[in-house]
């Protein structure tokens, strides 16, 4: 793909090293131009890899006046990177040929390289500490509410400001966490009440992504090895911790990725819980929390060594309780590896 036009941060961050809230990125050819506003042009000269900075006061303008120079050419848009007002101003009157295809960057970004997978890893890892330090808090401290255990997670997890966050933080108690994207409420947390968090960390623009589902007993350990104060709560914890287990071992090149949503959410159905496993088991974690692959029930992508993606199956039953366990996996050669 020789010539296209992005404005997604991280598709940008990916192609020359930098990216900004106000950016156009313009590939043609072999030539890269990055054209930004006057405020980020200090930052923009030291990051900027084998990319020509153009500074300007009208991007979109600046834009026009580039592309015009490169005739009847084709360039390919992503048109979730658009609104539709500013595409039209970009491209009205012009005689380039756009084409456009959604989503192509991060099609492009699908299979990481050695160097991204070790980012990831380290993502991962500092997310797991963050964890490790909200469980502490939790063990030392009484009479906290969801908002409040969000609050503290979202703080330890920064690290001191040390790190981002992949997303608002997840924390619901009991019947609140069968809500699978849960908002936080005032309910308080009580001993052998169970507890779901969801979260995760960015180092150095990638993204980290873990859920676990625990019971609080006064020595959280956020682990697979729990016990819930009723059967009901052990035996659904089971089915989805093995249903995880099970699909991350037949996850393998060449596999498509609705064979790996559907090893999990088989042994949900077998269970007699198929219907209350309402999302994909997984996806694609990367520059963005959200890429590529889905590994959903309709996705007939090829797995492939390299690719990067959560497997979370979970089981949610209203005004009960929601349990899901997640991991974030990498493909390797023969199988996976969880990061």
């Amino acid at each position: 793909m020789p010539n296209f036009v992005l404005q997604n941060q991280n598709a940008v961050y990916y192609e020359c090293g930098y990216s900004c809230d106000n950016e156009i990125f313009i590939k043609f050819n072999d030539e890269s131009f990055f054209i930004t506003d006057p405020r980020y042009q200090i930052e923009a000269k030291e990051h900027l890899k084998n990319t020509n900075l153009i500074i300007s006061n009208d991007l979109i303008k600046s834009a026009r006046l580039l592309l015009r120079k490169f005739g009847n050419a084709k360039f390919s848009v992503d048109p979730n990177d658009f609104s539709v007002a500013r595409f039209w101003d970009l491209s009205q009157n012009l005689s380039i040929n756009f084409v456009l295809k959604p989503n192509f960057s991060k099609f492009k970004r699908i299979i990481k390289s050695k160097n991204e997978i070790n980012l990831l890893k380290k993502a991962a890892k500092f997310g797991e500490i963050g964890f490790e330090k909200l469980a502490d808090f939790l063990n030392n401290n009484s009479n906290l509410d969801e908002i409040k255990i969000n609050f503290i997670a979202s703080n330890l997890l920064k690290n001191n400001g040390e790190f981002g966050l992949s997303f608002e933080p997840i924390t619901a108690i009991n019947q609140n966490a069968a809500k699978a994207h849960a908002l936080p409420t005032k309910t308080k947390l009580k001993k052998l009440d169970l507890l779901l968090v969801d979260a995760g960390v960015v180092y150095q623009r990638y993204c980290s992504d873990r859920t676990r589902t625990v019971v609080f007993d006064g020595k959280i350990k956020f682990n697979k090895n729990q016990k819930f104060k009723n059967q009901k709560q052990n035996e659904i914890f089971e089915i989805v911790k093995t249903a995880q287990e099970k699909a991350i071992k037949s996850i393998k090149p060449g596999i498509k990725a609705c064979e790996i949503d559907f090893v999990a959410r088989e042994f949900i159905q077998k269970a007699g819980f198929g219907k209350y496993f309402s999302h994909s088991t997984g996806h694609g974690v990367g520059l963005d929390i959200h890429e590529f692959p889905m590994i959903s029930q309709s996705s007939q992508m090829i797995i492939e060594e390299g690719m990067v993606f959560s497997v979370e199956p979970g089981i949610y039953l209203e005004n009960e309780f929601g349990i899901r366990i997640e991991d974030v996996v990498v493909v390797t050669k023969n199988g996976c590896e969880i990061l």
